[in-house]
């Protein structure tokens, strides 16, 4: 068993799909068939039972996959290692979601150049279920995201508490259904606003970055859910205004990492995330 068809493998297992697992490879479907057949032929065992609903893994499919993410994070960590640049002993790599990157994993960034110099540091942006996917093959080393789901075998850890709070641009401080700017917090922050607000029809406006969106509703005026740090120096500034018993909604960051993991240099970065968060950096958006 080599390598890509190791991660091929777990990729089919984590999506349930041969199509989706080409897609998140970038390869084609004939290139995810050929390699599995391949890896079928080596075992002398079938990985996969295939229908109409997907991909569901066999006895020996299931008995396979701790073994191939332990063979995938040998071969990413022994990249990473043969790879790192004069003058460092350890390199780390972390991913996280793009709107929990100013300011809390920037400052992580400038906290570990200070206190370990000697730490090779790569950054990466994905989307949350690419990131979680990555950890687990050992690609990241760990990841930052927003309320992650359940993985087998990787730890979430609290980082940051933080709430999402309803805003307005109104001087009276009223909510304007016809004026709401949807911003996209995940599909349990959706499930929450519609049954708060059960009246709310398709909001007009839906911007799924955060910053843009609080640009937009400062510059034209409306209302919208935002994290309180962001919105707070408006509120000081009596350009937003919170709206009156509106609900509040948690929203909270999670450091992500495998759970059997104990390297120094994932001890070094989970320390420097805690001191980073504990300062009271909170997400700018």
């Amino acid at each position: 068993m080599d390598v890509h068809q190791a991660r091929t493998f777990l990729e089919i297992a984590r999506s349930g799909s041969f199509v989706a697992a080409a897609d998140s490879l970038h390869i084609t479907q004939t290139a995810v068939s050929a390699r599995i057949r391949t890896l079928e032929g080596l075992l002398g065992r079938r990985l996969f039972i295939r229908n109409k609903a997907g991909a569901r893994l066999t006895p020996a499919g299931e008995r396979l996959l701790r073994h191939a993410r332990v063979m995938v994070q040998a071969w990413e960590r022994a990249r990473q290692q043969v790879a790192l640049p004069p003058g460092r002993r350890e390199g780390v790599i972390i991913g996280g979601e793009l709107s929990l990157w100013r300011p809390l994993l920037a400052d992580w960034l400038v906290l570990m150049h200070r206190q370990h110099p000697d730490i090779a540091l790569r950054a990466e942006v994905d989307s949350p279920s690419s990131l979680l996917a990555r950890v687990q093959d050992g690609a990241l080393d760990l990841a930052v995201l927003y309320h992650p789901p359940t993985w087998p075998n990787l730890v979430s850890e609290l980082l940051q508490e933080e709430k999402l709070v309803l805003v307005t641009t109104d001087p009276g401080g009223a909510f304007m259904p016809d004026q709401y700017v949807q911003v996209d917090w995940g599909a349990a922050f959706a499930a929450n606003f519609q049954a708060a607000f059960p009246e709310t029809g398709a909001p007009p406006v839906s911007i799924s970055l955060g910053p843009l969106a609080l640009t937009y509703l400062l510059t034209v005026g409306g209302c919208g859910y935002f994290r309180l740090g962001a919105a707070q120096p408006f509120l000081d500034e009596g350009r937003l205004r919170r709206v009156s018993n509106a609900p509040e909604f948690s929203h909270s960051a999670f450091a992500v990492y495998p759970g059997r993991s104990d390297t120094d240099v994932l001890q070094l970065a989970l320390q420097g995330l805690r001191q980073t968060a504990s300062t009271g950096a909170a997400p700018t958006i």
